[in-house]
């Protein structure tokens, strides 16, 4: 038999499969977001799928040989139909958790690692990142208020809502773990007066923020750093980090949360902002490679609150004082991201990225949107104090649900 009748059945075989699991998904769901046509434009899409899953699935979607009139409700779809298999999954890797672990453990953390990862991601470009972020350049999930609330003002509302929950003060010494592009650091030192010290490893994100920080005249109460964490030297009164713990691999948990207890004063308190997952599906998530790591974000993981409490707990002494989802509003923030992201992808070659940049960037957003959508991932805002911190009275509270883009 030939190599291409063989190629041929091999394609037959993958698309009936696939179609079939398609077919089921569908019949399985009602729910109308779930709908989706799609066009096939290269038959190989069938074994690609099959053969690498998600990963197969979002690189294809990048190459050009799928289309769909509704992408985020497609990959809602195919979470929807994928839950009993991740629920039987989930179960086994919870057993098998006290017998692998220990092993695991046993990877060496890798600061050179970790920076390669990072500027991986974020060393694309500040111009790209700001051309598909609103003025405060938040990379992060936003909150909003009103279907209507700009992304810029959303984005504030999170500051503020990070700012009460760390109960920031005029005079606190903040530390930042992870600038981004210094919107928050910016924020505290403007809005609440303290004495900001943000840290990144990004070399690109370094340079924009200390430029900023400089143009907005606040040199004198905003320190940026282009340092590990672990490179960081205290007292601080408050540390915040907003949506980096995902960039520390689960068995550095401990060392993050015993860095951090160490350079705060015994009065001092942490307030993380995190994408989660459910601590039932950790032990899976932990170990898989996923289209995320694999084609956007290397050496990602998320965590579940329940392990970071354990790491805090165990590692720093820190105990979890307040906890608040807002999971929904990220949807909502991914689809105006992917919409900036669709306006400007025409001039996105002047910056030295193609076509397959866009699309691979569309996937990794809508695959998101998808996940947070169907309540598969989520964000947790968290305070965490040392044994001498006083309750924060002003803790921040679930924004107002007002539809379902703007529900917690």
């Amino acid at each position: 038999m030939s190599r291409g009748i063989m190629a041929t059945r091999r394609t037959r075989v993958a698309r009936a499969i696939v179609e079939r699991a398609l077919a089921h998904a569908r019949a399985a769901s009602a729910d109308p977001s779930h709908r989706a046509r799609v066009e096939v434009h290269d038959p190989r899409v069938y074994e690609r799928v099959l053969r690498n899953g998600g990963i197969g699935l979002g690189e294809s979607y990048a190459d050009g040989w799928w289309d769909t009139d509704n992408l985020s409700g497609l990959l809602r779809l195919a979470l929807h139909g994928l839950q009993p298999l991740h629920d039987r999954q989930d179960r086994v890797h919870r057993a098998l958790s006290p017998l692998v672990d220990p092993i695991a453990r046993m990877h060496r953390a890798d600061p050179a690692r970790d920076l390669r990862n990072v500027r991986a991601h974020y060393d694309i470009g500040n111009e790209f990142f700001r051309r598909i972020l609103d003025d405060t350049m938040a990379y992060s999930c936003a909150v909003f208020d009103t279907p209507t609330t700009t992304l810029a003002d959303a984005s504030r509302a999170k500051f503020d809502r990070i700012a009460r929950m760390a109960g920031l003060a005029p005079g606190d010494r903040l530390l930042e773990i992870g600038t981004g592009w210094g919107g928050f650091a910016l924020h505290a030192a403007e809005r609440y007066g303290c004495r900001v010290t943000t840290t990144t490893i990004s070399r690109r994100q370094f340079e924009f923020a200390r430029e900023r920080v400089r143009r907005s005249g606040l040199s004198d109460r905003i320190t940026v750093l282009e340092s590990d964490y672990r490179s960081v030297r205290g007292p601080f009164d408050k540390i915040v980090s907003i949506e980096m713990i995902e960039a520390v691999d689960w068995r550095e948990y401990d060392t993050f949360f015993e860095h951090a207890r160490a350079l705060l004063t015994d009065e001092g308190s942490l307030t993380m902002q995190a994408i989660v997952v459910p601590d039932h599906s950790f032990d899976r998530l932990k170990r898989r490679t996923d289209f995320i790591k694999a084609a956007i974000f290397p050496g990602g993981c998320l965590p579940s609150v329940g392990a970071l409490t354990a790491a805090a707990n165990r590692s720093g002494e820190l105990a979890l004082h307040d906890r608040v989802d807002i999971g929904r509003h990220y949807a909502e923030t991914l689809r105006r991201w992917r919409a900036n992201l669709d306006d400007i992808a025409p001039g996105l070659s002047d910056l030295g990225l193609d076509e397959r940049f866009a699309r691979l960037w569309r996937f990794y957003f809508a695959y998101c949107e998808a996940g947070f959508d169907e309540g598969y991932i989520s964000v947790a805002q968290l305070s965490y104090a040392a044994a001498g911190a006083a309750p924060v009275p002003h803790a921040a509270r679930p924004a107002r649900a007002t539809s379902t883009t703007a529900r917690v």
